[in-house]
């Protein structure tokens, strides 16, 4: 079956960085589109950035265009998510996201917390 296994996250200052990690398995990685959400505390779950099944188009939230970026190895079917200049309203937790034949699976999710 799908497996969504996020990792990366923590405690970080404001701007700083952190690197997510998705690591993927039960499907043919490399044939679906992968996607980056968060959902911080009372808040509802929002997309982040998103990448194509072949990494050759990207897009990204208003809130993060510019800091952040998604990327893919296929050959370790893993998706990335960079995030640069943290800032405390990035604080949530991230979760990996393949939409495989209609259907979404999600990660158990990573916490960021960004805070001095």
């Amino acid at each position: 079956q799908v497996q969504l296994v996020e990792s990366g996250g923590g405690l970080v200052q404001p701007g700083g960085s952190l690197r997510l990690s998705c690591a993927a398995s039960g499907f043919t990685f490399y044939s679906y589109a992968m996607s980056w959400y968060r959902q911080a505390p009372g808040k509802e779950r929002e997309l982040v950035a998103g990448i194509t099944s072949t990494g050759g188009s990207t897009n990204y939230a208003d809130s993060v265009k510019g800091r952040f970026i998604i990327s893919r190895d296929n050959a370790k079917s893993t998706v990335y998510l960079r995030m640069n200049r943290l800032k405390p309203e990035d604080t949530a937790v991230y979760y990996c996201n393949a939409r495989i034949n209609r259907i979404d699976s999600w990660g158990q999710g990573t916490q960021v917390t960004v805070s001095s």
